[in-house]
């Protein structure tokens, strides 16, 4: 009798090992999924991302998801997709920041995890939303970048500032955007530029037609000693079309100096021979969409929690003479 015991205890024992086998086995290969969702696809800068997260699903082995989410509501039923199609978790670059609570509690409902890229959500206090995870560029120190080489050109080119004005072209209810500009400003006092000289205008929309609009409504307070300018904003777009103001406006090229941020918006200016467009900083977008997308990945997999904040503040002023080297690095010239 002992003897059938033990001989039934082995058998289960054996059984158990079996299923646990299987079960580890049926897991591993399961498909991974995740979603990694942008405010505006059309963007470089988001597929760049995009690229380098698919990368890191082949990397890894993982399949990416990628949706268009350019509004709340195509956000919200782009979360119940996912969630249809077995992913685990997303990465989200929201079209608005103030989504935060409605995307979280539509996470949780489907039993999904988030990470933030980007644009950092906010709670209905516009606070940061500190307990879901976020990469993205430490705005303040990149901006100040942008500010400083700003005026490392404008001396290399002899600029007297009491001939030189800044217009600044501001979206301030976008925290991200306010700390870019924020921090432009200071290395520009920093480096001598008169408070008095730099010029602040309020952007209705990120793109070029908004920039014109509000470039052009700075321009017309210049004082007539104002010789030379410098354009500054949040991003290449903001900063080109303060370009293309100045170009209206009777501005020679040699005359102005406009940096933007993001570089990838900015391949076709630095292609022509001659603009007020000098250059822009180059960030990680290649960075970010590899990192997160796999951040995710260790999340859904191993329950590793990505940190809850992470700061990148590596730039590469690109220009004329540089930027077909520099996006060769990341694969974005060919």
């Amino acid at each position: 009798m002992n003897r059938r015991r033990g001989i039934r205890s082995l058998c289960c024992a054996a059984l158990a090992v079996t299923a646990v086998s299987l079960s580890s086995t049926l897991l591993a290969a399961e498909e991974v999924k995740i979603g990694f969702l942008v405010k505006q696809a059309e963007e470089p800068w988001f597929q760049t991302e995009w690229a380098f997260a698919e990368k890191a699903g082949k990397d890894k082995g993982f399949t990416v998801i990628k949706i268009a989410v350019p509004d709340g509501e195509k956000t919200l039923s782009a979360i119940d997709s996912l969630a249809a199609n077995g992913a685990k978790g997303f990465v989200i670059c929201p079209p608005d920041v103030s989504l935060g609570p409605a995307i979280m509690a539509k996470a949780k409902l489907n039993g999904m995890k988030v990470i933030a890229v980007d644009d950092r959500f906010v709670d209905a206090n516009g606070k940061f939303m500190e307990d879901v995870p976020y990469l993205g560029m430490a705005a303040f120190e990149v901006g100040q970048k942008q500010g400083a080489a700003m005026a490392t050109e404008a001396k290399k080119r002899g600029w007297d500032w009491k001939e030189t004005y800044a217009v600044i072209n501001t979206f301030n209810e976008l925290d991200t955007g306010k700390k870019r500009t924020d921090g432009s400003v200071k290395a520009l006092e920093d480096a001598g530029m008169p408070k008095d000289h730099i010029l602040f205008s309020a952007l209705k929309t990120l793109d070029v037609p908004g920039s014109m609009d509000a470039t052009n409504s700075a321009l017309v307070k210049l004082p007539g000693a104002a010789k030379n300018l410098i354009i500054g904003g949040m991003n290449d777009n903001t900063v080109l079309g303060g370009v293309r103001a100045t170009e209206s406006a009777g501005f020679a090229a040699a005359n102005v100096i406009g940096i933007g941020i993001n570089g990838t918006d900015a391949i076709g200016e630095l292609k022509k021979a001659n603009s007020g467009f000098f250059g822009s900083m180059l960030p990680s977008p290649h960075i970010e969409g590899y990192n997160t997308a796999s951040m995710m990945f260790e999340w859904v997999t191993t329950g590793k929690e990505p940190p809850k904040y992470t700061a990148m503040d590596d730039v590469t002023l690109i220009t004329r003479e540089n930027f077909k080297q520099e996006l060769e690095k990341i694969g974005l010239w060919n």
